[in-house]
């Protein structure tokens, strides 16, 4: 069954595992509310019946018993609530006044255990209907906790019905949880006894409507797309990926370091940076500022020149007079604003040269002069954070950075985004073979946690997206991940080439194509493969050249659906070696003597690798497009909000 997600109510971190009912204390009594304490993996966990009062147009003071669950704060997941013994165990919002809808669904009884119970809950009408002429409304209501909606009754004497049942109306009300007729889908419905706030809709305008929409459409309203069931499920799937992301390295010992996502280093060496500057901005301005106020002619610059000249020979004229000190001081003063007023031409002037010739950039010897730029050097957005975290490797041992990157790819495929995330660790004293091990259990790991922990969304996916999701999933979690050599993976696909048509060429120096690598997960080996061990020439200047001097100690981790999904390798230690491939690759060794440093002072064996966030959610999911997979896709001319 499905399990309630993120923290209870005054909660924190919380364990995935069942309390224990443990008897009551009856020595102390309950001051205000009822308390039934229940022991859960040697911590104690409080179910707790709050009271409340009744608020909006219909209020009244009766107390309302709204029923959270508090959980340890140094607790890691939270409990499944289909294997609570408290019949009315429910989660409350923690800090808005409403109980989450998936904790009412997501029990074993499918709610029904809850009958009775008076409830507030709040969210968006997926469909609305009146019914009984008019008498009464159903309306399907989603708050975002879960894949699944609440039917919510409404009499028409509780609130305007029309109102209500818009697509896209929120509502924000209160009423008792009942067991539906005998025959009906659902296990348990809300009957509305007051309707506190109201959220209209104009049907006839809003961008979703109740039909099916593609992919494509919502793309195009990427603000409101999280509303429609896919998208939120994706949200939610991807929360529990990062949530499990941070939970694995920080059970494992690992530090989290925030890396820049401005900087002047370029991990891979490709060039496909976006630029971070101020001089078009300032460039802007100079053109506005010229335009309503033009530069100063040449004949302007000789014209003032010729009045400082005059102005001067008038001073030096009434010295050699002996004029009065009053008429001298006069003079003095003329020459100095003429020569102030000279000044200011002549920097227009520049200015106004500067943007005739050079579009307002600054220019050295026929090139952009970023020293006059914001941080006086050329500057990007980050492709990696792996050098940057490597620093603190090198001084911490373990740590891991998770945060966005940047691609300046003009690229338009499924699989590719301008702005993605990865989560990139770094190991000290760590060789390849470490490096393998951490990047399978990483894995594991995290589809086990959504099989622990998101199963009804992966229901979900697996229902309306992808059929084999979940054991996809369940087959990496239980695997061995095969490990063979890039020289034995060609091998493999040479001798697969005599029979099968591969679009890409199989020798050995090639990168693997992305039909090269499902073709042995999905075909060859029918499970996760890691490949190591690649040429030298196709891989990146920091990757630890092995002993044949023709291949470096790197790894790519295979799965199937989407292919590479880690790219990791030890690093190179040695600095004459890495200076030497620095040097190798053609790379200016200026912006990377930091990182040569790391080497000249205590250098340590070290290993890391990245996944690809958006990835991850790719294979776990089944989606097609990875632009469907982020919260706010960028890519070639597209960068909504």
């Amino acid at each position: 069954m499905g399990k309630v997600h993120g923290s209870l109510a005054r909660a924190g971190k919380v364990r995935g595992q069942t309390p224990k009912v443990a008897k009551q204390d009856k020595k102390k009594k309950p001051r205000g509310r009822a308390h039934k304490r229940m022991q859960y993996n040697r911590r104690f966990v409080t179910a707790v019946v709050g009271f409340g009062k009744k608020r909006g147009p219909n209020s009244s003071e009766n107390p309302i018993p709204i029923l959270t669950a508090i959980m340890s704060l140094d607790s890691a997941a939270p409990p499944s609530l289909d294997k609570l013994s408290l019949k009315d165990a429910v989660q409350e919002a923690q800090f808005s006044q409403r109980v989450l809808i998936h904790s009412i669904l997501s029990r074993a009884d499918g709610g029904s255990g809850l009958a009775g119970q008076t409830v507030r809950i709040g969210g968006w009408v997926k469909t609305g209907r009146e019914q009984g002429k008019g008498s009464f409304a159903f309306l399907e209501v989603n708050d975002g906790s879960g894949p699944w909606n609440l039917q919510v009754i409404v009499d028409a004497g509780v609130h305007k019905l029309s109102d209500l049942v818009p697509t896209g109306t929120c509502v924000h009300v209160e009423g008792e949880l009942k067991v539906p007729p005998e025959g009906a889908k659902q296990k348990i419905e809300l009957r509305v006894k007051n309707v506190i706030s109201v959220g209209p809709v104009d049907a006839g305008k809003y961008p979703l409507p109740k039909t099916k929409l593609t992919l494509e459409f919502l793309r195009d309203v990427v603000h409101l797309r999280p509303r429609t069931n896919t998208i939120s499920a994706i949200a939610r799937i991807r929360n529990a990926l990062a949530y499990a992301t941070h939970t694995f390295f920080q059970k494992h010992g690992f530090l989290y370091v925030h890396t820049p996502i401005i900087t002047t280093s370029d991990c891979e060496g490709a060039g496909e940076m976006f630029q971070v500057t101020t001089l078009i901005s300032e460039a802007e301005k100079l053109e506005k500022e010229l335009k309503d106020n033009p530069a100063p002619s040449e004949a302007d610059i000789k014209a003032a020149e010729l009045v400082v000249k005059e102005k001067g020979e008038a001073v030096a004229q009434l010295k050699s007079d002996k004029a009065s000190k009053e008429e001298i001081s006069a003079s003095v003063a003329g020459l100095s604003k003429a020569k102030e007023n000279l000044l200011k031409l002549q920097e227009r002037f520049k200015l106004g040269e500067r943007c005739r010739l050079s579009a307002g950039f600054p220019k050295k010897d026929g090139k952009v002069d970023y020293s006059e730029d914001f941080f006086a050097r050329q500057a990007f957005l980050t492709v990696s954070g792996q050098l940057q975290v490597e620093t603190y490797a090198c001084a911490l041992s373990s740590v891991y950075t998770f945060g966005p990157t940047f691609r300046a790819e003009n690229s338009h495929t499924s699989r590719h985004l301008a702005e993605f995330w990865m989560v990139e660790p770094e190991i000290a004293f760590a060789d390849i073979k470490d490096d393998m091990n951490c990047a399978e259990a990483y894995v594991k790991f995290l589809c086990q946690w959504l099989l622990d922990h998101c199963y009804d969304d992966m229901e979900f996916m697996a229902k309306f997206i992808d059929k084999t999701a979940i054991d996809r999933l369940k087959m990496v979690a239980s695997s061995n991940f095969y490990r063979i050599t890039y020289t034995e993976a060609v091998s493999i696909l040479e001798e697969a080439s005599k029979e099968k048509k591969f679009e890409n060429a199989v020798e050995w120096g090639i990168d693997l194509a992305s039909e090269h690598e499902r073709f042995l997960t999905e075909e060859k080996f029918k499970a996760p493969v890691i490949v190591y061990n690649y040429p030298k020439a196709i891989k990146a200047f920091y990757m630890k050249v092995n002993e044949d001097n023709k291949t470096v100690a790197a790894m790519d981790v295979l799965v199937p659906k989407v292919g590479e999904l880690i790219g990791g390798s030890q690093r190179e230690e040695n600095y004459e070696v890495l200076r030497d491939r620095i040097l190798e690759m053609d790379l200016p060794l200026e912006p990377y003597e930091w990182y040569l440093d790391l080497r000249r002072y205590g250098t340590v064996k070290h290993s890391g690798f990245g996944l690809g966030f958006e990835r991850m959610i790719l294979f776990a999911t089944g989606m097609e497009n990875i632009r469907d997979v982020i919260p706010f896709p960028r890519y070639p001319g597209r960068a909504d909000l």
